[in-house]
Parts: C-alpha cells; structure tokens; sequence
C-alpha cells in the first residue's frame, strides 16, 4: 500500500477539451491494474474486449475528476447527472482513502446517488456499502450485454 503522506495529492475535474490521448492512455493503464486486482471474475479477454468501451467513457463521461500523485494520475472518477459512472484507483493506493475522497466529491458536488456494481466485485459492494449506498434493484448482465449480473443502488444518507 502506498499511502505516503509525503506524496503530493491533488484532485482536478478535467474538462472534455483537456482529455489528451495521453491522459486517456494514462488512465487506462490505472483502469486496467484496477480491475486486474479488483474484478477476478473477469478473464484476460473479457479485459481486452472492454478497454474500448472504456476509452470511449473516459473520453466522454460528462464529469471527470483526476487524482494525482507526485504529477501522475493514481486514480479517476466519471459521473454523468447523478450517477457514479466509474471510479478506479491503482492497487497500491487502495485503502487509502482516494475512493472516499472521490465518492465524497461525487455526491457533494455532482448530486450523484446512484451507482452501479458488479455482483462479482464484494469489495466494491461493501465500499459503496460502508458510504451509505442500498441494492435497489439487480440486473443478469452487464451495460454492454455480457453476464455479468449487476447490483443498482442508490444513497440513501
């Protein structure tokens, strides 16, 4: 775990037009050792088959929020209206506090209330969980069709 309290943390909302190949390249590479360590039901071509879907929801997810370490990005966060569309740390930051940081950001200054988790990811489902979200309603697959069974909940604080 990498929680140095002599890193330098920031988190910035990026805006569309300063969504660089770079930065979407970069945050990608955080996606992609995110899920590794956190969605073990996934296999090395379910990874492979979403990194466009991803690309492209980075790219245009209405709000975007960074967080930089030492200048380099070590997690992100989507929101699109009042909804968490995604949110990723890298494994060596987990437990630190940069997912509640993020959700904080999300729900005082988005509105977010709702979230969606993948049934196969505890973790995920417990840290929404802890925060004060509540399973509303639960789904067999996944946005893009594949059985992965999601878990829909709301705020309920």
């Amino acid at each position: 775990m990498y929680c140095s309290q002599n890193s330098s943390i920031i988190t910035r909302a990026v805006s569309k037009d300063e969504r660089t190949a770079l930065l979407v390249s970069s945050l990608l590479a955080v996606w992609e050792k995110s899920v590794r360590a956190s969605h073990r039901f996934l296999t090395e071509k379910d990874i492979e088959n979403l990194i466009p879907a991803v690309s492209e929801a980075i790219e245009n997810v209405e709000v975007l929020n960074v967080v930089y370490a030492n200048d380099k990005p070590v997690g992100f966060m989507g929101t699109d209206g009042d909804r968490i569309e995604m949110l990723f740390v890298l494994p060596d930051h987990f437990g630190c506090g940069l997912g509640r940081h993020l959700t904080r950001i999300a729900i005082r200054d988005y509105g977010s209330k709702f979230v969606d988790v993948n049934e196969q990811n505890s973790d995920a489902w417990a840290f929404y969980s802890h925060i004060g979200f509540r399973e509303f309603d639960r789904t067999e697959t996944d946005g893009q069709g594949n059985p992965f069974p999601i878990i829909k909940m709301k705020l309920v604080k």
